[in-house]
């Protein structure tokens, strides 16, 4: 999986950048299918953004969170990566077990 870090208005230390690959490397747990990953973080007024994109073999999810801390935002966005991907995965799960019948049937 590839992992980009961009930021928007300030240099990112090395801490928040390890931060977050390590936050991107436990998604690899939730879908064997994600090829690349891009972390934008900005400041809008006084709050923290982050956004993700996450792009799987077919889709693309992108989560955007913000908050006065940054890594509570990291925290935030990754908890919701979480969900859909495992969302996603079910759907693909469901639609690999329907039978060329099922789906043809009028």
């Amino acid at each position: 999986m590839n992992i980009a870090i961009t930021t928007r208005g300030y240099k990112a230390p090395e801490r928040l950048k390890s931060y977050i690959t390590d936050k991107m490397k436990r998604l690899d747990r939730f879908s064997d299918r994600i090829q690349e990953m891009e972390a934008i973080l900005s400041y809008e007024k006084l709050d923290q953004v982050v956004e993700f994109k996450l792009r799987l073999n077919n889709k693309r999810i992108i989560i955007k969170e913000r908050s006065t801390d940054v890594f509570k935002s990291i925290d935030l966005a990754v908890d919701r990566l979480e969900r859909q991907i495992a969302k996603t995965k079910e759907k693909f799960r469901e639609h690999d077990n329907k039978k060329i019948v099922e789906m043809v049937e009028p």
